[in-house]
């Protein structure tokens, strides 16, 4: 579809857009967009990296779970056996 724009078609474009959003706006226009542009590729990569990292550290953090063994349960503490005063007098 769009193969068939020439140079002349690109120029009238140019020209629309101009007459659109005046002289004044298109550098505050063209501003936005590359921040966009670049916001979206800073993503698009950080995407990518995690992508990435989660298939380096899967294969360390296995082995330390398969020897992990729980612990103990603590014995509970009977009030009455710490106890050793008589109440008697």
């Amino acid at each position: 579809m769009l193969g068939n724009l020439n140079g002349w078609h690109l120029v009238i474009i140019l020209v629309v857009v101009l007459l659109l959003f005046g002289a004044t706006r298109l550098p505050a226009l063209s501003k936005s967009v590359a921040q966009s542009m670049r916001i979206f590729k800073s993503e698009t990569k950080a995407m990518k990296d995690d992508d990435a990292k989660p298939e380096t550290v899967a294969a360390p953090a296995a082995t330390p779970a398969a020897d992990a063994t729980p612990a103990p349960a603590p014995a509970p503490v009977s009030s009455e056996a710490t106890s050793t005063t008589d109440t008697k007098s």
